[in-house]
C-alpha cells in the first residue's frame, strides 16, 4: 500500500492526568492543534511538524526545546525537514542508506505504538519526553517503518483498507439523535438511541483507549444531543481502531528485534 502522508503532517505527543494517574499518547494530524480544545484541559500538547517552511524576510525563530531528541526548530529558510542533521547522518552511517523524513517518522510512529516498549518505558513516560530506539538493523528499520506508515495512513483516514468499513449504521425509524449510548458486547452493537445502532465493532475496538480515553465512547459523547449526521466517518474509525489493533500486534512482534542493537547517539 503507498503511504499517504501529507507534506504538512505533524506528530502529537501528550501527557496528560487522569486523577492522579498520568497518560502519554502519541496522535499523527495534518493540522495545528489547540491545546485546549484537541485533547483536553489537562495537558500539553508537544507538536512537532515533519517539514518547516519559515516565512522569508522575517525574524529568524528562537531556537526552541529538542522535541524527542529528534524533531528540533531550524533557524534556515526555505522548506526543511524537522529532524536534526545528527539523526540522517547517523542513520546513513550505519544503514549506508539515507532515510526518508518520511521513513524516520513512520519509524517512529510505529515505535511508539509497540505495546512492548510503552510498558517498558511506561514510568519514563511519566516523567519525561518519550525516547526514540532506533535500530541498527536496516531490515528492522524498514518494517517498522512500512507499520508506522500504515498507522499513520488509518489514523489520518486516508487508508484504502477503510474503503468497505466493518461497522455499518443500522436501524428503523426517523430519530438519529445521539440520546444513551450503550454497548451490547453479545450484539457487538453500540446504540445511539433505542432504534439507532452502529453494528460490526467487536468489544476490543469499543473498547480501545487513547490516552485516558475509550475513542468510541468518547466521539459519541462529545455529540450528545446533536443528530449522527457522520455515521460513514464513525464506521471508517471502527475500522481504523480495528485495524491498528492488528497492526499493533504485528508491531509487537518486530519491536523485540528493535533493542537487539540500538544505535548510539
Amino acid at each position: 500500500m503507498r503511504h499517504m502522508l501529507e507534506e504538512n503532517i505533524s506528530l502529537c505527543f501528550m501527557r496528560q492526568f487522569s486523577g492522579n494517574v498520568p497518560y502519554s499518547h502519541f496522535l499523527i494530524t495534518e493540522y495545528m492543534v489547540d491545546n485546549r480544545t484537541f485533547f483536553s484541559s489537562e495537558g500539553i500538547i508537544q507538536q512537532a511538524p515533519l517539514y518547516l517552511y519559515p516565512d522569508e524576510g522575517k525574524n529568524k525563530p528562537n531556537p526552541g526545546v529538542t522535541m524527542m531528541m529528534v524533531f528540533k526548530p531550524k533557524e534556515t529558510y526555505g522548506k526543511k525537514p524537522n529532524i536534526s542533521p545528527i539523526i540522517f547522518e547517523k542513520l546513513e552511517q550505519v544503514f549506508k542508506h539515507r532515510p526518508s523524513p518520511e521513513e524516520i517518522l513512520y519509524y517512529i510512529y510505529g515505535v511508539f505504538y509497540s505495546n512492548i516498549y510503552r510498558q517498558t518505558y511506561a514510568e519514563f513516560l511519566k516523567i519525561d519526553f518519550p525516547r526514540v530506539p532506533f535500530t541498527a538493523d536496516y531490515s528492522v528499520f524498514k518494517k517498522m517503518s512500512y507499520l508506522g506508515g500504515e498507522l499513520a495512513d488509518l489514523h489520518l483516514l486516508k487508508s484504502a483498507a477503510l474503503d468497505n468499513p466493518i461497522a455499518k449504521y443500522q436501524g428503523s425509524g426517523t430519530n438519529d439523535r445521539i440520546e444513551k449510548i450503550t454497548y451490547k458486547e453479545d450484539e457487538q452493537r453500540i446504540y445511539i438511541n433505542s432504534d439507532k445502532y452502529f453494528e460490526g465493532a467487536a468489544p476490543e475496538v469499543w473498547n480501545y483507549h487513547i490516552g485516558g480515553y475509550q475513542v468510541l465512547q468518547k466521539y459519541l459523547k462529545d455529540r450528545k444531543g446533536r443528530n449522527m449526521d457522520d455515521a460513514p466517518r464513525y464506521c471508517r474509525i471502527v475500522a481504523a481502531l480495528s485495524k491498528t489493533i492488528e497492526i499493533q500486534e504485528q508491531i509487537d512482534e518486530i519491536y523485540p528485534e528493535v533493542e537487539q542493537e540500538l544505535i548510539q547517539f
